[in-house]
């Protein structure tokens, strides 16, 4: 009996770790192509870009991009002058089309951005994996790069 309550126990454990490891800054079920439309059509009623962010759950970079968005120097910046769309890229082989579109090579690594004006049309685009090492960059870093992209699209 106590065997088979071990047995449980563990395989409940297991389950509950899937589950816990299948959570992360990325919808990976999402439509993307829809929420990106959606969020458009947000963007041109307040006359906002939109910041298309392209990454993964098990990418260390993309998580501590999503945590400067959340929280970092960034999240005020971010939060002020973008509605913000993320698109799932899984192990590149999801959405990489969209990525296509808008320009943003994922070859050159991920996270990647691309920034379309309130009315769709690409603004900037990642071209050289200028994101993908965010976890050197520094809270910092990352607020500076995007000060940066910021001012260069007013």
């Amino acid at each position: 009996m106590a065997t088979m309550r071990n047995l449980i126990i563990s395989l409940f454990l297991g389950m509950s770790g899937l589950a816990i490891a299948a959570t992360g800054p990325y919808d990976e079920t999402a439509d993307a192509k829809m929420e990106i439309a959606t969020t458009i059509l947000q963007a041109s009623r307040e006359n906002v870009p939109v910041l298309v962010v392209f990454g993964a759950n098990w990418c260390g970079d993309c998580k501590v991009l999503d945590l400067a968005f959340k929280d970092g120097v960034s999240a005020a910046l971010i939060a002020k002058n973008y509605k913000v769309v993320k698109v799932n890229v899984g192990r590149f082989d999801r959405n990489t089309d969209i990525a296509a579109t808008y320009g943003v090579p994922l070859k050159s690594g991920i996270p990647a951005i691309a920034v379309l004006s309130s009315q769709g049309k690409v603004i900037y685009a990642t071209k050289a994996g200028e994101l993908a090492d965010a976890r050197n960059m520094s809270d910092q870093g990352i607020s500076e790069f995007f000060s940066k992209v910021t001012s260069g699209t007013k």
